[in-house]
């Protein structure tokens, strides 16, 4: 696949328009997904994907190839997704959807296991919805598309401490969210 996705960026950077259609076919999925979790709205993600396709299309032929086509993509929609919420919290303050929905690429045959995992899924996808977007932003670049800090960094045009930082701040927040100290059952068992 990767031979192929390269011989359409070639044929797609020579004016081929059914080659670069081929290539938003294999890559919208992962490029939606991920303006999803950024943006915590399907309205907004359906935004910033069209405008990280247009994006990229109108560069296309500065795409050097040092990446695969689709991390590409990921910084493209990445810098639409942080363009767009920048854009609508200087307009709008509205609360951001909580069921956006986390992918579950290792299920369990455990029914139980596959329930509780279902259960924490959708604990985790409130929390990460109700993250500031600067934090939300590093958690899903670093976490979930396990980008370097030194890209996520670069991405969102901040220093690579300041991306540490914002993750580290985004984990314990998670944290904290997710698994709460239980001081009420502690004081009771007394």
């Amino acid at each position: 696949m990767p031979h192929e996705v390269a011989d359409l960026v070639a044929a797609a950077c020579e004016g081929d328009r059914a080659a670069f259609d081929e290539l938003v076919r294999i890559t919208y999925a992962d490029s939606y997904t991920l303006a999803l979790r950024l943006t915590g709205n399907e309205e907004d993600a359906r935004d910033v994907v069209q405008d990280a396709y247009l994006r990229a299309f109108r560069g296309l032929k500065g795409f050097r190839g040092d990446a695969q086509f689709s991390t590409w993509m990921y910084r493209i929609t990445a810098n639409c997704a942080n363009t767009h919420l920048g854009k609508r919290n200087k307009h709008r303050h509205e609360e951001l959807s909580d069921d956006a929905p986390i992918a579950d690429d290792h299920p369990s045959s455990d029914p139980q296991l596959q329930a509780d995992a279902g259960a924490l899924r959708e604990r985790l996808g409130v929390s990460l919805a109700a993250l500031p977007p600067k934090l939300r932003q590093v958690v899903v670049l670093r976490d979930i598309y396990d980008l370097p800090h030194e890209t996520i960094a670069a991405e969102l045009g901040i220093s690579e401490t300041a991306a540490k930082v914002r993750l580290h701040r985004a984990r314990k927040k998670l944290r904290e969210d997710l698994f709460p100290p239980r001081l009420e059952e502690d004081a009771h068992a007394v």
